[in-house]
């Protein structure tokens, strides 16, 4: 069986609020590398993390996370 693939939004939400990386990753008290390994869908966030991301660029979870 197939593992569901991770896409992510998140750099298209973080470039329009003109954050950088290592901002977003400050901001949600987490290392440059997990902003990284999120924007490339290597890394699947807690809950809590995404909600803090999502709350921060000021989008839904949905519109920044999904399993294709």
């Amino acid at each position: 069986m197939n593992k569901p693939k991770l896409t992510t939004n998140i750099k298209e939400y973080r470039i329009r609020k003109k954050l950088t990386q290592e901002d977003l990753a400050n901001i949600v008290c987490v290392r440059r590398e997990t902003i990284v390994f999120l924007e490339q869908g290597k890394y699947v966030p807690s809950l809590k993390l995404a909600f803090d991301i999502s709350k921060v660029l000021g989008a839904r979870i949905e519109d920044l996370f999904s399993f294709k």
